[in-house]
């Protein structure tokens, strides 16, 4: 009836702008994927106001960088826009971070903090012509975890949830525990150059001792003739394998090349390697890799593609400063080979070595779990994906790290010896890689060593979120683990074997724990343990607390109160003695006057009903 007092052809203007109002009100909400990130397309959006607004439903609350897509011409535009989300504007500006196939992102500095899971609201005022807005976890972020464009994802999201992927990442969730193990050419020189400490070296980079070319910018030909020494005790194997199966440990990764471009293994690729560049008669990787079989532990290796200082040019970095220069994008230099780049292009270098390397590597170890890339920088979305694709299609039950670059990895990591904090915690399950001392390699002058609650101090922080770590050694150039490490990982062993159970199979509680004094963040040396600091793992209606402190006479677990459930049961993990425990409103209280415990403390095994 409205209609009538208005010519027809602007009543059917109006009846059709009211229906695509309607409409775009109504618009089904974005759901949060699989990687945790959330992808708002501008085609997406409702407008309110000359403002866009997206509905998306969070399964996973915590903090969230926005980013912004657009087009590469509008990198010479200011970065000028507002966003909020559920009406809490952001505040910080944006900036420039990176280029993919589908644009240039520009993100928020400051993250949204996004405190419940359901339903929210993102509203983006600007005049930049975006394509795409992009929740990324904080983590992501911090860890330079760069997202891939549009069109890599579901090809990649297919393999990644295939039955044969889906049963690995099991069985890497469950494995939990392993070792990590930095070897090689550059463990000869001990963490020196020519009489020089790596941390004394004028030159700008990492003081870890396996970076020793890059931070000693040693050139290639100097390096070459050195790596020749390189002669390790056929004994290594044995050792290595039995020292994981002494410490708890259910996997081993080892670097087959590292950033020197040194292969632990006999390669058709390149001469640069074991067995055709040292004395040594044999192939390291596959003797570990089979000792490692004989004891039960699963074997993964470490492997360098990005970054190659002997044959991968500058590391692709004068290609990508050239087009990041042009739209006001920095380039990280960092890893490259910038003083003595080799003549051939890095994509050269992919084809004729790293690709062919990694499929050598998981045809020579046909029950191969892991590969654990590094030196992702400056690798293309194309190039990282074929790595992935090439190793699914080799062989499917491999696991991949998320450095093999983007968001490609089946799971993730907050960076070197650092575990997520809650809010940095993603759907995707997370590694923490961490060093005994301060150095991946082997860094003879290096005697600050983690004593082995430190270690575990780390661990069950690592285990009550749900995560796995993957702990260093550096052993000498003769396979030698130094004693103190290799003491302080057995006094761990005794813990995790009496405590597995805890551990191994477990998954989040409802609280990580309590009364924990802050841990320090990379390779500080940890708060002194207590008996009033509890860790929580949960496994059925199980729930684990961890101590790592001698309690005394008593334990009392706050979070065990009446509110988490009524307690059914309590032992000792470890011990078959009958305990006395009283649940009240607000905590549970074991007694454990009697019972000897270690000062590494114990773990409880609560039944909840």
């Amino acid at each position: 009836m409205m209609f009538r007092s208005i010519p027809s052809s602007l009543a059917v203007l109006l009846a059709l702008f009211l229906g695509l109002a309607e409409a775009s009100a109504n618009k089904s909400p974005i759901e949060q994927r699989p990687d945790s990130c959330v992808l708002m397309p501008v085609d997406e959006a409702s407008v309110a106001k000359g403002k866009r607004q997206w509905s998306f439903d969070l399964s996973h609350p915590g903090n969230y960088v926005v980013e912004l897509v657009l087009p590469l011409e509008q990198a010479y535009e200011k970065q000028l826009a507002a966003v909020s989300i559920d009406g809490v504007s952001l505040k910080g500006g944006l900036e420039k971070s990176y280029i993919i196939e589908d644009g240039l992102v520009s993100g928020f500095v400051t993250p949204a903090k996004i405190e419940k899971a359901g339903r929210h609201t993102l509203t983006l005022d600007t005049d930049l012509q975006v394509r795409q807005v992009r929740l990324v976890p904080e983590g992501y972020v911090k860890s330079r975890i760069y997202i891939a464009s549009e069109k890599y994802y579901e090809p990649w999201l297919e393999m990644h949830q295939s039955a044969p992927k889906v049963a690995a990442m099991e069985w890497y969730k469950n494995a939990r525990f392993g070792m990590f193990i930095h070897w090689g050419a550059y463990s000869m020189a001990a963490g020196s150059w020519k009489g020089v400490k790596i941390e004394d070296s004028p030159i700008s980079g990492p003081r870890v001792a396996e970076w020793l070319m890059f931070t000693f910018n040693i050139s290639r030909e100097e390096y070459r003739e050195y790596a020749k020494r390189f002669n390790p005790d056929s004994s290594f194997a044995e050792n290595f394998a039995s020292l994981a199966k002494e410490t708890g440990m259910r996997y081993m990764v080892i670097t087959s090349k590292h950033h020197d471009g040194f292969a632990l293994f006999d390669s058709a690729y390149s001469d640069f390697d074991i067995a055709d560049h040292t004395a040594y008669d044999g192939d390291l990787i596959k003797e570990l890799y089979d000792a490692c079989r004989a004891k039960g532990i699963d074997f993964g290796v470490y492997y360098s593609h990005g970054n190659d200082w002997m044959d991968g040019g500058d590391g692709n970095y004068a290609n990508v400063k050239a087009r990041n220069d042009v739209y006001g994008v920095y380039t990280r230099p960092n890893g490259k080979n910038l003083w003595d780049p080799s003549p051939n292009s890095h994509a050269a270098y992919l084809e004729e070595k790293a690709y062919p390397q990694v499929a050598e590597l998981i045809k020579l170890l046909p029950d191969l779990r892991l590969i654990w890339f590094d030196g992702d920088g400056l690798i293309t979305e194309e190039q990282s994906f074929r790595f992935y694709k090439m190793v699914y299609d080799l062989n499917p039950n491999i696991v991949v790290n998320r450095r093999i670059g983007y968001n490609f990895g089946d799971y993730v990591d907050a960076g070197d010896n650092k575990t997520p904090t809650e809010s940095e915690l993603a759907a995707k399950h997370f590694e923490t890689c961490g060093t005994a001392n301060h150095s991946w390699g082997f860094k003879a002058h290096d005697h600050d060593w983690h004593s082995s609650n430190e270690l575990l101090r780390k661990f069950v922080d690592i285990v009550s979120k749900g995560g796995n770590y993957l702990l260093n050694i550096g052993p000498e150039e003769s396979g030698k683990v130094p004693e103190p490490c290799v003491d302080g990982f057995r006094e761990m062993g005794k813990w995790v074997k009496t405590n597995s159970e805890a551990i191994f199979g477990t998954r989040r509680w409802t609280k990580f724990n309590e009364n924990v004094q802050p841990s320090v963040r990379g390779r500080g040396k940890q708060p002194v343990s207590n008996g009033k600091e509890f860790w929580f793992s949960a496994k059925g209606d199980a729930v684990y607390a961890m101590s790592l402190a001698d309690p005394g006479d008593k334990a009392r677990i706050q979070s065990l109160g009446a509110e988490a459930g009524k307690v059914t049961s309590v032992r000792l993990l470890g011990s078959e003695r009958e305990l006395k425990w009283k649940q009240s409103d607000k905590a549970l209280e074991v007694d454990l006057s009697g019972i000897e415990i270690g000062p590494n403390g114990y773990a409880l095994k609560v039944i909840l009903k």
